[in-house]
C-alpha cells in the first residue's frame, strides 16, 4: 500500500467482493428453496451466476425478487412452527409426578410458598384428570 488511496480502493474491493458474496448465497438458497424451479432452469441460473457473476445476480434479483421475499418469509414461518411444535412436546411430555416433584424441590429450596406449591401441585393433578373426562386443567387459575 503506498497511499491512502490505495488503502480505501483496497476497502472498497473488499467491500463490494463480501457484499457480492452474501448476495450470491442468499440467491443460491433461494434457488435451492423453490420447488417450482426445474433441475435444468437452477443449473443454468448456477452456471450464468458463475460466468457473468455481477450482472446475472443483479437481474436474478430484478426477475425473482419478489419470489425470494415470499420464499423467505414461508421458510422463516415453517421454521418458527417447527420450533413452536418442538417447544410444545418437550413441554407438555412431563408427567405429573414430575412437575410435583420439580415444585417440591422449589418449595424446600425456598423459592416458592406453600400456597404456590399446593397452585402448582393441584394444576398438574389437574393436567393428568384433564384427560380422564373432568373439567381439571379449564377450571384451574391462570398465571
Amino acid at each position: 500500500m503506498e497511499s491512502f488511496w490505495d488503502f480505501l480502493w483496497y476497502t472498497i474491493v473488499v467491500f463490494v467482493f463480501a457484499a457480492y458474496l452474501i448476495v450470491l448465497f442468499q440467491i443460491l438458497i433461494d434457488l435451492f428453496r423453490d420447488h417450482t424451479v426445474s433441475g435444468v432452469a437452477k443449473a443454468f441460473w448456477v452456471v450464468v451466476l458463475i460466468v457473468v457473476p455481477f450482472f446475472s445476480a443483479l437481474i436474478y434479483l430484478v426477475v425473482r425478487g419478489q419470489g425470494m421475499a415470499i420464499r423467505a418469509g414461508q421458510a422463516q414461518l415453517a421454521a418458527r412452527q417447527t420450533t413452536d411444535e418442538y417447544i410444545r412436546q418437550v413441554t407438555a411430555g412431563r408427567s405429573p409426578a414430575g412437575q410435583i416433584a420439580d415444585a417440591k424441590a422449589l418449595l424446600d429450596s425456598g423459592a416458592i410458598t406453600p400456597a404456590e406449591f399446593a397452585q402448582l401441585e393441584a394444576k398438574a393433578v389437574g393436567q393428568n384428570t384433564a384427560g380422564q373426562g373432568t373439567t381439571g386443567r379449564d377450571s384451574m387459575p391462570r398465571r
